[in-house]
């Protein structure tokens, strides 16, 4: 972006080079989810909500309603829905947690992992490609970053998760 004095703004600024470039990237993975959701009658929460219980299965973490609910910043009625929409269409199953048969667990249906698995397994296919131009040191650097950037980002959404940290002295 052109400044008043015709200079590209970010030209001095590093950081926020990278900040554009994770906008735009974004940007354009949010224009590729709407489709995939387009394409597959899902609305755009259910999208998220899939790839929550996908990390969460990856993760090892035991999903539930409520776990759900807490990532999306639902209510309870509104999760209540979306689990019913998306066991409906066959991506989601309930399951009673086998160690307390009070709880429900969510799981995605193996169907609904081979559907985005085919729509999003050339886009993750070419990623990993490019992450091998860089050397180990390299990605260790990236990964880092990328975890920094997460964990700013999910504060900005939820105060709660920002790092304690001293306050800032204020100016008098």
């Amino acid at each position: 972006m052109e400044g008043r004095n015709g200079m590209d703004e970010d030209e001095g600024e590093p950081g926020l080079r990278v900040v554009h470039q994770l906008r735009a990237i974004t940007v354009e993975l949010d224009m590729i989810g709407a489709e995939f959701a387009q394409s597959n009658s899902l609305h755009p929460t259910d999208l998220r909500a899939l790839i929550c219980l996908l990390d969460a299965a990856r993760a090892h973490v035991l999903a539930t309603p409520g776990w759900l609910g807490r990532q999306l910043g639902l209510n309870s009625a509104g999760t209540t829905a979306l689990v019913d929409r998306l066991e409906k269409l066959g991506h989601v199953r309930r399951t009673r947690d086998s160690r307390d048969r009070r709880r429900v667990l969510l799981e995605v249906d193996e169907r609904a992992v081979a559907l985005g698995q085919s729509f999003f397994g050339p886009l993750i296919t070419e990623v990993v490609a490019a992450t091998r131009t860089f050397s180990d040191t390299e990605l260790a650097t990236i990964q880092r970053f990328l975890l920094n950037v997460h964990e700013v980002v999910a504060a900005q959404r939820d105060p709660s998760r920002l790092p304690t940290r001293s306050p800032v002295p204020q100016k008098k």
